[in-house]
């Protein structure tokens, strides 16, 4: 079969033409003292028609298991293409990231401000030109989490229910778990479905950390999605799915019945029954000594890892149907 010449893409005013890479500037705002921030984005193009996919981390400014997956993706040279475009934004949230944080400077959770505005606040603002100067140009999204607040979550990618694209891009993409989840209004992955555009979104580990386990899933799902697309270059290669994805189609969160200090006994991603001992909560002086049971039979897949806890904190998250 013969390929198709891609055409000239043109991305914030640049025209890129196929078969070059390129990186460019995605401005929006200056630090107090006048200084440029500027959030690289890398454009790799293939010199033939095919799909494009954009690859993005960072949303939190503190999620960087997210971004070390992106950063890979870049230095390997997975995301230079047989076909098509690939378009990474490893950070989208420079403030945060530079301060170790969630939200944007502005106090505002950037995955709550979708789809944006010219005129509003600064995270409303960096939606606004995410949605209208990148997101109209590409085919497939895969966007990069973490836990947060000292949430360790099993390597999964989220999918609304009844979207069979999606479900055919998660079985390949091959976490340990596929986990249905609704669209939650003013997130990056609502503002995307209402353009038409998939997007699969990647939750492992926990904020402020790096877990090889993690990015390294991120990293291989990355490529199965890119070799399902005719995208992947022959010398990379594809591990075949130890198993099938465990899909989770409802979960709840078992919370903490005392406050004091607490030490799970599971890991995440276990499968546990009801009434097993998972996790256990004692005070400073010897006076407390609390089990936390598992709710029911089902998959871990997070687990709080702060030291000290309140009562009612939410300390695993554990699957109660599976498909």
């Amino acid at each position: 079969m013969t390929k198709k010449k891609a055409k000239i893409l043109t991305l914030l005013g640049e025209e890129i033409l196929p078969g070059t890479s390129r990186e460019l500037n995605f401005s929006f705002a200056k630090l107090h003292t006048n200084t440029p921030i500027d959030v690289p984005i890398i454009i790799e193009r293939s010199q033939f028609d095919g799909p494009t996919v954009l690859f993005v981390a960072g949303i939190h400014g503190d999620e960087v298991n997210g971004i070390e997956v992106v950063r890979q993706l870049v230095s390997k040279g997975i995301n230079k293409p047989k076909i098509g475009t690939t378009i990474c934004i490893p950070i989208i949230n420079i403030f945060g990231f530079l301060q170790k944080v969630r939200e944007f400077p502005d106090g505002r959770d950037l995955n709550r401000a979708f789809p944006g505005s010219k005129s509003g606040s600064l995270a409303a603002r960096v939606a606004y030109q995410l949605m209208n100067d990148i997101v109209p140009n590409v085919d497939y999204c895969l966007d990069f989490h973490t836990g947060g607040s000292s949430r360790f979550n099993a390597p999964h990618v989220r999918v609304e229910k009844g979207n069979n694209t999606l479900t055919k891009l998660a079985e390949t993409f091959n976490a340990p778990f596929i986990l249905h989840s609704k669209n939650l209004k003013k997130s990056f992955r609502n503002a995307c479905r209402k353009k038409g555009i998939p997007l699969l979104l990647f939750e492992g580990g926990k904020s402020n950390s790096i877990d090889t386990v993690v990015s390294n899933t991120g990293v291989n799902g990355s490529k199965r999605v890119l070799h399902h697309l005719g995208m992947l270059k022959t010398k990379f290669k594809v591990s075949s799915p130890k198993k099938s994805s465990v899909t989770i189609s409802r979960s709840k969160w078992i919370r903490a019945n005392a406050s004091g200090m607490f030490k799970s006994t599971i890991a995440v991603g276990n499968f546990v029954n009801q009434g097993d001992v998972i996790g256990q909560i004692t005070d400073p002086y010897g006076k407390i000594f609390k089990h936390v049971k598992a709710s029911n039979d089902g998959y871990v897949v997070n687990v709080n890892e702060a030291p000290l806890v309140y009562q009612g904190d939410a300390l695993f998250h554990i699957s109660t149907k599976v498909l």
